[in-house]
């Protein structure tokens, strides 16, 4: 075998640039291999963090019900969840930890000299367990401030640092928003941007009934937020929900509901769609190029058989058998599309790389896609390269020394 490798490997470097080019169709297909595989893998990470960061067995009810490219969602209706939902919904809904109303606003914050626009969140002193939100200090506002509507707030990273300063803790300080002074009693840990690049930490929380008293002016909510005990029973809680609700909005028959109830996994593989199609896409491109290389390799060793018949023939004079052929002309195929994969995957990671550089672009490479391009490479070059070998290794060795 060590005999037959050498001789690959001197056919190969016999003509460098023509095997360079019968490799470039196997590089270019395990390169996009790694290059998808990288982003994909990178994105659905992403995301899968991103939508971990909203919070433990989450389950979001919205208002409105309509379709999106074949998936309901809330977005953009009109706000229809009332008070009397959400005390229903908190009292009589078992097996979750807290349930909270949301409702928002934007308002220009004050503090000393320096001011900034927020978005401004309403809701109960369940939300910051719902969402698993951790404080970097100061501590959660409580029930009584959201039946007083007091004015008091939760701060996130990215508000406090265009306030106060980077770094400075607002806890204890006061802000003004629309004349109102409020207290600033915590300040949120960082959570990043969302799935849709928003910045999280650029917010203020305050108890829902401030909000809309004194900002928003709304009667009714735009969604709520739940958490349940354990996703065991996040089933049974979405029933209970939709029960309720549908009750409470005299929805009966099989009319349809004018809210949507979606959990953390539904987002996901919501937000998952796009980089699947991606994967896919890249994938059928890699593919063909693997196609092609193979192609090419088959034609290159079909040439190299027509090129070396007298050099077959003196080896079966000198005592060669068939197989012995076959595997000489099978190790040249199968060694020059595992160089080809080598190469493939040392270009498609360091096109990730380069993307995750440029494009900031999260990007992760299983390492078992690695071993697969080699898998992949390797059977490449058996399937093309068998029929040439096979062809070799059948030459009469008469006929293959009498040929010029």
């Amino acid at each position: 075998m060590w005999s037959i490798l050498k001789t690959a490997l001197r056919a190969i470097r016999r003509n460098v640039l023509r095997s360079f080019l019968t490799m470039l169709g196997i590089i270019v297909g395990i390169a996009a291999v790694i290059v998808g595989v990288s982003m994909g893998t990178g994105a659905k990470a992403e995301v899968d963090r991103q939508i971990a960061s909203m919070g433990n067995n989450l389950l979001i009810i919205f208002s409105g019900n309509m379709s999106r490219g074949g998936v309901r969602g809330g977005f953009g209706m009109q706000p229809n969840l009332t008070e009397r939902d959400y005390d229903t919904l908190r009292r009589e809904v078992t097996g979750i930890v807290g349930i909270s109303p949301e409702v928002r606003a934007t308002a220009q914050v004050v503090a000393g000299n320096q001011n900034t626009s927020v978005g401004i969140w309403g809701t109960s002193a369940d939300f910051a367990d719902i969402r698993s939100w951790k404080f970097q200090s100061g501590e959660n506002f409580a029930e009584t401030d959201v039946r007083n509507a007091s004015k008091v707030c939760l701060m996130g990273k990215t508000t406090a640092a265009s306030l106060f300063g980077e770094g400075i803790d607002p806890v204890g300080q006061t802000v003004s928003i629309k004349d109102s002074p409020v207290a600033v009693v915590g300040w949120l840990a960082s959570k990043g941007a969302n799935t849709f690049g928003q910045d999280q930490d650029d917010i203020i929380i305050m108890p829902y009934t401030s909000v809309m008293k004194r900002l928003s002016g709304d009667t009714k909510f735009r969604a709520f937020s739940a958490a349940a005990t354990d996703p065991e029973v996040m089933s049974d809680v979405t029933n209970q929900v939709a029960s309720i609700l549908r009750q409470n909005h005299q929805i009966t028959g099989d009319k349809e509901d004018d809210f949507s109830i979606r959990s953390q996994q539904e987002m996901s593989d919501f937000f998952n769609a796009n980089n699947r199609i991606m994967s896919i896409l890249i994938s059928a491109f890699a593919g063909i190029s693997l196609v092609v290389g193979g192609i090419g390799i088959m034609n290159i060793m079909l040439v190299s058989v027509t090129e070396r018949t007298r050099e077959i023939g003196i080896r079966m004079a000198v005592g060669a058998r068939g197989h012995d052929i076959l595997l000489q002309f099978l190790t040249e195929a199968l060694t020059l599309s595992i160089i080809g994969g080598i190469m493939g995957v040392a270009v498609g990671m360091g096109a990730s790389k380069i993307i995750e550089v440029v494009k900031h672009w999260p990007v992760a490479t299983p390492y078992i896609w690695i071993l697969a391009s080699f898998l992949v490479s390797a059977a490449v070059g058996i399937f093309f390269g068998f029929y040439p070998a096979r062809k070799a290794s059948q030459l009469d060795p008469i006929d293959a020394l009498r040929y010029e």
